[in-house]
């Protein structure tokens, strides 16, 4: 839930606040807490204290709900200043090609949870780099999505770009790109061989691959798909269910790109 009076985040979650005041505690402007968790968060708040930030135990559970919007608060509401997503440029992604980095697209994800979950996954398989369109289409950044990630914002970049089909042309011949769809015939069994590159010696490198993941309906578009090197997808094993969740998918295929 957004405060736009004061551009200000609320971030709710044991795990989410608790990543927040390991990694960037500084961040938090104002700290509301039940009870029971006040032991929890005695160390964060000595930190506030010396910097003259407030922090308040609430009488009532209902003022966090009306804080984040949200009955999942988990007895802790953390306010911040809401996130700027920073936007992508060529300098980045030559540094992502060079390092041979991997990356996460979404194509029009609208799910706020999706979002947070695919964002969790990223975190624990390492994968730091997750680019998202700037369409009305697409979920940002949210108390959900930062509830749902358990604090794997703090361990990912989060930029957003224009234009998808540009980006995968800039790409082209970088980075391999790899397009999740339904339909495809490839299986994700064969990413660690479509990322491989012949060297002169005969030997073969890895380069970093951008896979892109489709809006939760209508999965990604003609247009994205067109400037893609390769189509993959998760076989079915039952037949009976045609796809995952997008944000299933994005753990399987995720797991499946540590292995490389």
């Amino acid at each position: 839930m957004k405060n736009k009076l004061h551009r200000e985040l609320a971030v709710c979650g044991y795990e989410a606040v608790k990543a927040l005041e390991k990694n960037n505690s500084e961040s938090i402007r104002r700290l509301y807490y039940s009870a029971d968790r006040a032991t929890q968060f005695g160390s964060l708040c000595k930190e506030m204290a010396a910097r003259k930030a407030p922090y308040n135990q609430v009488e009532s559970v209902t003022e966090l709900e009306k804080l984040c919007g949200s009955i999942h608060h988990q007895g802790v509401v953390a306010m911040i200043e809401e996130p700027e997503i920073q936007r992508l440029n060529r300098d980045i992604t030559t540094q992502w090609a060079e390092n041979k980095e991997n990356v996460l697209l979404m194509d029009r994800i609208g799910n706020a949870n999706n979002l947070g979950a695919i964002v969790r996954s990223a975190a624990f398989f390492g994968i730091k780099n997750i680019v998202i369109p700037m369409d009305e289409a697409q979920s940002s950044i949210t108390t959900s999505s930062y509830r749902v990630a358990q604090g794997g914002m703090e361990y990912v970049h989060i930029y957003c770009v224009q234009s998808i089909a540009h980006l995968l042309s800039d790409l082209k011949g970088k980075m391999v790109r790899l397009g999740t769809d339904v339909c495809a015939k490839t299986p994700i069994s064969e990413i660690s061989n479509l990322t491989k590159v012949k060297r002169s010696d005969g030997t073969f490198d890895q380069q970093g691959a951008i896979v892109i993941l489709g809006n939760e309906e209508k999965g990604i578009s003609q247009e994205v798909k067109a400037g893609c090197d390769y189509l993959i997808t998760i076989p079915s094993v039952g037949r009976e269910i045609e796809s995952l969740n997008v944000a299933q998918a994005a753990a399987v295929i995720l797991y499946e790109m540590s292995k490389k």
